[in-house]
């Protein structure tokens, strides 16, 4: 009985797990290859989040704080469905957030480049305030948490991923989503992928269907 509690077959060697054949070691592994991701009996079950490396080795983030680099001004000049855009206003608009605290975390930030809550104009405060309020409703509607994160960091100093672009973060929460798995590992399971949790926000969204509204060129 080898190190795994199985017999060997005929001509494995006694103490040793089964490795891979001379003819197999020049292929190269793949990813639907359950060999490539340790032994397949060891009663856990894992939850691979390979994406999360983007996050972790800061790629797409801007250089530097300018209007040209900035991904907040660039998404509204997009595809709604590619840019994750969940509804439009005249000065605002909402966003799901690519690296969400929970599923339904939405950013509601202004169309212009301003970095500070003070220079926002009448306007755009009363909008954006407008904007977290239907955000809370839609996602009361759709999803039903038993509560919500708001928030703005200010600064980079404050946790503002980026900082020069002012969002206000609207994080729906549930019972128990705090768990281990963030403390422990760093990792956070989302039960649903981003351009679903987008498409099911956008249809609750109520008014003007968002894919007719204002365009921010």
């Amino acid at each position: 009985m080898d190190v795994n509690g199985t017999t060997p077959g005929p001509g494995a060697p006694t103490g040793s797990a089964p490795g891979p054949s001379s003819a197999d070691q020049d292929q190269p592994e793949s990813a639907d290859d359950a060999s490539a991701f340790g032994p397949a009996q060891d009663h856990y079950q894992r939850l691979w989040n390979p994406h999360r490396m983007v996050y972790v080795g800061g790629q797409g983030k801007p250089a530097d704080g300018s209007e040209l680099r900035c991904p907040f001004c660039r998404i509204p000049q997009g595809d709604d469905e590619q840019g994750l855009v969940v509804a439009r206003g005249e000065r605002c608009y909402v966003v799901l957030n690519l690296y969400p605290y929970n599923s339904g975390h939405m950013m509601v930030l202004p169309y212009r480049h301003v970095s500070d809550y003070t220079d926002l104009d009448d306007a755009e405060t009363a909008e954006l305030a407008a904007m977290t309020q239907t955000a809370m409703r839609t996602t009361r509607a759709a999803y039903a948490p038993a509560g919500f994160n708001l928030g703005i960091n200010q600064g980079e100093v404050a946790g503002a991923g980026i900082a020069a672009h002012l969002h206000q973060h609207v994080v729906p929460r549930w019972p128990g989503d705090s768990n281990f798995l963030p403390v422990v590992a760093q990792t956070k399971s989302l039960p649903e992928l981003l351009a679903d949790t987008r498409r099911r926000l956008a249809e609750a969204w109520p008014g003007p269907d968002p894919r007719t509204a204002h365009r921010h060129t």
